[in-house]
């Protein structure tokens, strides 16, 4: 694997911060002084192999020396650049690909810019998240629809007051004043509307996480706990009524009759799946929930909520990303994964594969997704929809078949050729020649 340009600095900095000579370092790892010497101006490339020896010796992590504390700064820049845009009569001005790999030179010779540089992506990245959640509310929070309601008719009713006062100059004196006192009220209607949707707004961004909602409430508690129950891998596990008892973040009784749903299902998966065997199969297997699931003779519903809720870093695995729906298309669980953006509502072409699946049930689907963005990425999608039975006194003989769909995401490390290119949605997407679009987009080139 090839180093960075910039890594015999790097070890050169460690070993005079631990005061340590050129000759005392050199033998430690197994090398000459004057090969050391070479490394340390950078004149020679470190094998992984030595990289790993000089970690060992300087008290460090490989990646410390292999990509230093500029690691961010690089990754912010490599951002910006595959984030700029390559149409229009712009296109002959930007930066080259070959240009890329000097990113490690640019920062050596204009830190000052380079910081400036990688803030304005970190800046335009935040906006971006501001705009999809903006744009989605606007579409589908019913208060928000309301606010905006009240505020557009009191507009309108200002304009046809003030259009008949402009356009009838002799207009009779008890209709004037008629007319001026609903001009008078109709404002402080607005005012009062605007004042209310404007702190609405501000409020989204300052605090988005929905607690007002049940389900929000439930994966925020989820999330904060990483997704996994560490509880339920201990041989006596507590009852999940026990544990919601301890989360005082489940503040609604809805939100704790969600969790209790949950955690039991949460329980049953470790028991059909516990956690070492199914992390040795994981490892021998791969990522490859029907093989896991035939392997186990587990439900398949069962393998992606675990999947999905296995420790961080476990079997070193990728992020994984969950949504689960009902046969009504409504989202019941949503645990987000970083560049996949997974809507509040049943909207956005994202969860195609979702839908698929309600469409072909029993049957496993593998689909690769092309997001669109500033920063296209690859995400590797498995769907699969199967009966759910009914739950207590619902089981009966006669109980309607309840239908629900899940998918599974995590980013793509190969690439595929028949990659299905979706966006988050259609007002926030930059595809300009989908044929599914429904509405046009805000950030679309023109």
């Amino acid at each position: 694997m090839a180093r960075s340009a910039l890594t015999g600095t790097r070890i050169r900095e460690r070993r005079l911060a631990l005061k340590l000579r050129q000759a005392d370092l050199a033998r430690s790892v197994g090398i000459s002084a004057a090969y050391l010497n070479l490394i340390e101006h950078n004149r020679r490339r470190v094998s992984e192999p030595l990289l790993d020896t000089f970690a060992q010796a300087l008290g460090v992590a490989p990646v410390a020396l292999s990509e230093g504390a500029e690691s961010a700064l690089f990754e912010a820049l490599r951002e910006a650049a595959a984030g700029a845009d390559t149409t229009g009569a712009e296109a002959g001005a930007l930066i080259d690909p070959s240009e890329l790999d000097r990113i490690e030179e640019f920062v050596g010779r204009f830190p000052g810019w380079a910081k400036i540089l990688a803030a304005r992506q970190a800046r335009a990245a935040a906006l971006e998240r501001v705009v999809e959640t903006y744009s989605e509310r606007m579409g589908q929070d019913p208060y928000l629809l309301d606010e905006l309601h009240e505020v557009l008719s009191a507009v309108t009713s200002l304009r046809s007051s003030a259009a008949i006062l402009v356009e009838t100059p002799d207009i009779e004196p008890e209709w004037q004043a008629r007319f001026l006192s609903s001009i008078a009220s109709e404002s402080l209607r607005l005012s009062a509307a605007a004042e209310g949707l404007v702190a609405y707004l501000d409020g989204i961004e300052a605090a988005d996480s929905g607690l007002a909602a049940p389900l929000d409430q439930l994966e925020s508690w989820l999330s904060a706990r990483g997704w996994h129950l560490a509880e339920f891998e201990r041989p006596d596990p507590p009852a999940p009524a026990d544990l919601i008892a301890q989360a005082p973040e489940l503040a609604a009784s809805a939100a704790r009759d969600l969790a209790l749903g949950y955690l039991t299902r949460a329980l049953a998966d470790s028991r059909i799946l516990p956690l070492k065997p199914f992390l040795a199969a994981l490892a021998e297997t791969g990522l490859d929930p029907g093989r896991l699931a035939a392997r186990f003779g587990a439900p398949m519903a069962a393998v992606f909520r675990r999947l999905a809720t296995l420790p961080e870093g476990a079997a070193n695995l990728p992020p994984l990303g969950l949504v689960v729906c009902d046969a009504s298309g409504t989202l019941t669980l949503r645990r987000p994964l970083p560049g996949f953006a997974l809507p509040r509502s049943a909207a956005g072409c994202p969860l195609w594969p979702l839908y698929e699946a309600l469409a072909r049930p029993m049957q496993p689907l593998r689909l690769t997704l092309d997001m669109a963005g500033r920063l296209p990425q690859r995400f590797q999608s498995w769907a699969f929809a199967a009966p759910r039975p009914p739950e207590g006194s619902a089981a009966a003989f006669d109980a309607p078949v309840l239908m629900e769909a899940m998918m599974l995401v995590t980013p793509a490390t190969t690439r595929s050729e028949d990659a299905r290119p979706v966006g988050t949605s259609c007002r926030v997407c930059p595809r300009r020649d989908c044929t599914g679009r429904r509405e046009p987009s805000l950030i679309a080139a023109r």
